[in-house]
C-alpha cells in the first residue's frame, strides 16, 4: 500500500486527523481541491468561538473540554497566536432551552461561570445594551480561536511529522475493498489500508463516491466586521459572545489586534447551489443589514459597517454532527455535517477520527449521538 490512511478534506477536521495520524508514526496522504487554510468552505474569516457550557447540549461539553485540552497543547508547539482567553458570554431569556442547557452543563462539569442580570452586563460593559428580562452566563475559561492560524498549524505539525499534503487535487473516484481504498485524484492513484472521508462544505459531491446519501443542506451564512472604539470593544476586556432572540441568534467578538468588532447571524443564512462559486458578500441587503440591526440594538457603541465576507453552513437536519465509521466499510470513517458550530471541536474530532481509524479507542467522549444510522429510513 501506498499509505496506511488517506484523508479526502484536509480543512479543520482532515488537518486535525493528519496531525494526529503523523504523530503516531501512521503514512498519512491528505487530499483537497484547495490549499487549506482557504475561503471556499466554513473556516476561514480568521476567529472561532469555543464555548465549554454547551446550549446545543451536555452531550458536547466532554468534548469540547478535550478540543479546548488539546488546543492548549498545539499552542506550545505552535510559533503562532491560536487561543485567546476572552471568556465567552451568552445572552438569552433565563426560560430559553438555550440558556437552560448552558447553565446545566456548566453545574454539571464545575465550569467557571458568572450569572449576570442585564444590569450586570450593561454595567460591566458598556459597550452591550442587554435587554431587561435577559440574563447572561460568561464563560471564564472560554475565548477565541484563531481558526486559520488553528489549521495552519496543524498543517506544519502534520508535515513536519511526515504526512504529504496535496492540495488543488480534486477526488474523483474511491473504490473501497474489503481491506483497502483506492483514491484518484487529478491524474494520480492512491492506495491505502483505510480512509477518513472530511469533506466539509463538499460533503454532497464526495459522499456518493463511497456510497453514502445523506441528509445535509449547505447554507451560505454572512459575517462582519465594524469599526471600533478599542478602549470599549477590545479584546483585553470584552468578551465574545452569543445572543439569543426570539426568533434569532448573533455571536460576535471583540476587537482583536484592532480588527474591529465582528458579528455574525448563526441561525437563517440562505441555500448554496454547490456547482457555482459562492455569492460574494453583500449580494442580498439582509447580509448587512441584520448584523447592523443587531448592532444597533444590542452594541449601540459600535461604529460604521466596514468589511463583511460569506462562508458555507453545511447543516445535518437535527443541527447535530456526523462522525462514524461507514455502515458497511470498517476502514472508512467519515465526520461531516457541523451545521455551524463544528470548527471548535476540530482538534478532538481530529483525535477521535484518528482512534476510529486504527481502532486505539481511548477517548472519552461519546459519539454516539453522532451516528451516521440516525438518517436510516
Amino acid at each position: 500500500m501506498d499509505y496506511d490512511v488517506i484523508i479526502v478534506g484536509a480543512g479543520s477536521m482532515g488537518m486535525a486527523a493528519g496531525y494526529y495520524l503523523a504523530e503516531k508514526g501512521k503514512r498519512v496522504l491528505l487530499l483537497d481541491a484547495h490549499d487549506p487554510p482557504h475561503t471556499e468552505g466554513s473556516h476561514h474569516g480568521e476567529t472561532r468561538i469555543i464555548r465549554h457550557a454547551y446550549g446545543e447540549g451536555e452531550s458536547y461539553v466532554a468534548m469540547a473540554l478535550r478540543a479546548q485540552e488539546l488546543w492548549n497543547e498545539l499552542q506550545e508547539r505552535s510559533e503562532e497566536e491560536l487561543f485567546i482567553k476572552t471568556g465567552v458570554l451568552t445572552v438569552a431569556r433565563p426560560e430559553s432551552s438555550f440558556m437552560q442547557n448552558v447553565m446545566h452543563s456548566a453545574e454539571a462539569y464545575s465550569l467557571k461561570v458568572e450569572q449576570l442580570t442585564a444590569g450586570e452586563i450593561n454595567r460591566r460593559w458598556n459597550g452591550f445594551r442587554a435587554p431587561e428580562g435577559f440574563i447572561g452566563c460568561l464563560e471564564l475559561e472560554s475565548g477565541v480561536l484563531m481558526s486559520e492560524n488553528c489549521i495552519s498549524a496543524f498543517k506544519t505539525q502534520a508535515l513536519k511529522h511526515g504526512a504529504v499534503l496535496k492540495v488543488h487535487t480534486p477526488v474523483t473516484s474511491i473504490s473501497v475493498f474489503d481491506d483497502s481504498v483506492e483514491v484518484a485524484a487529478g491524474a494520480e492513484k492512491f492506495t491505502a489500508d483505510s480512509l477518513i472521508v472530511t469533506p466539509g462544505a463538499a460533503a454532497r459531491k464526495l459522499l456518493p463516491l463511497i456510497g453514502l446519501d445523506l441528509p445535509l443542506q449547505e447554507l451560505r451564512t454572512t459575517f462582519s466586521w465594524f469599526e471600533t472604539d478599542e478602549k470599549i470593544y477590545s479584546a483585553q476586556s470584552f468578551p465574545a459572545y452569543l445572543f439569543e432572540l426570539r426568533a434569532e441568534t448573533y455571536y460576535g467578538f471583540p476587537s482583536i489586534n484592532g480588527t474591529g468588532v465582528k458579528i455574525g447571524r448563526h441561525d437563517g443564512g440562505r441555500p448554496r447551489d454547490m456547482r457555482k462559486p459562492p455569492e460574494v458578500f453583500g449580494t442580498y441587503e439582509q447580509d448587512q443589514q441584520d448584523v447592523a440591526g443587531f448592532a444597533q440594538r444590542f452594541m449601540p457603541k459600535v461604529g460604521k459597517h466596514y468589511l463583511g465576507k460569506a462562508c458555507t453552513y453545511t447543516n445535518t437536519p437535527d443541527g447535530n454532527f456526523i462522525i462514524d465509521k461507514h455502515p458497511d466499510h470498517e476502514h472508512v470513517v467519515v465526520a461531516c455535517g457541523f451545521s455551524g458550530h463544528g470548527f471548535k471541536f476540530s482538534s478532538a474530532v481530529g483525535e477521535i477520527l484518528y482512534e476510529l481509524v486504527t481502532g486505539d479507542r481511548k477517548s472519552v467522549v461519546d459519539i454516539r449521538p453522532f451516528s451516521i444510522k440516525r438518517f436510516e429510513k
